[in-house]
């Protein structure tokens, strides 16, 4: 809020209304996007929440997909997991920052929950929906970071297992508290931290995503590959990207793929 200012939610017929028009022009998969939408429509200040928009877009004709993100732990709500598992249409992922495993860094980042809070919601929505697909975001040297602050993200990481995760050193930026804060960490010391935090989420992504092995999945296929024009890419429902030998009339269409190679961070398979 200090750099990007108040949250405001826009009138649900507006986006409804949008979505429709995208579905009847042949479009199958939208992404709602906010700064933090599971709080969507609180300002509105009618009763009417991000779960009573998700069901009413999971009845949009055409719409086969919908994604939503970014969440903000402290309001992902009991209502909203029901939801996620019981619409069709929903995607079986949920991007949940969680920025750090220590509960003295959150406290400082003002995150308003605690790490076990965190580990809690996480159980809650693989108990609803128990093929989900977790990433997050991680910020390594926020300041006043210790080695013993950071060991406690990477047991965090270790303990929930994301599929993937964005991570990032911790940079000031103007207009912020933290911008202010004593301990600014050396930048020496926050590359070698952020090395040893890729290290370990490739390893776990590389064996969440042996688990794919002759699995067929639904992709949804975007357009050639960015490394090979000869190759199709696409995502599953879990988000995964997916690449495979097609042509390109296949573009815009849910086809079935059998996973061949999986990767880190890529699946390779055959179109069926």
């Amino acid at each position: 809020p200090y750099v990007r200012g108040r949250e405001r939610s826009r009138k649900p017929q507006d986006i409804i209304d949008e979505i429709r028009d995208l579905g009847q022009k042949g479009y199958k998969e939208v992404t709602l996007l906010g700064q933090n939408v599971n709080s969507y429509g609180k300002d509105l200040g009618d009763g009417y929440l991000f779960p009573d928009l998700l069901r009413d877009i999971n009845e949009i004709p055409g719409i086969e997909r919908i994604r939503f993100m970014t969440s903000h732990p402290k309001d992902l709500s009991t209502e909203l997991i029901r939801v996620m598992a019981e619409c069709d249409k929903l995607c079986e992922h949920l991007h949940l920052p969680v920025q750090v495993g220590s509960n003295r860094i959150l406290k400082k980042m003002n995150r308003h929950y605690t790490r076990e809070d965190y580990m809690e919601l996480v159980s809650r929505i693989r108990e609803a929906i128990p093929d989900i697909a977790l990433t997050t975001d991680i910020i390594v040297g926020f300041p006043g970071e210790t080695e013993d602050d950071f060991l406690e993200t990477l047991d965090l990481v270790e303990k929930i297992r994301y599929d993937s995760a964005f991570t990032f050193m911790y940079s000031t930026r103007r207009g912020t508290p933290a911008a202010k804060m004593k301990g600014q960490i050396d930048d020496n010391i926050k590359k070698a931290r952020l090395q040893r935090l890729i290290e370990l989420q490739t390893e776990i992504s590389k064996d969440i995503n042996s688990r794919y092995k002759d699995k067929l999945v639904e992709v949804l296929v975007e357009g050639p590959s960015k490394n090979n024009d000869k190759m199709m890419s696409g995502r599953t429902r879990t988000n995964k990207l997916v690449n495979f030998m097609s042509s390109k009339e296949c573009i815009g269409e849910l086809v079935q793929v059998k996973i061949t190679n999986p990767r880190a961070w890529t699946l390779e398979g055959i179109m069926l």
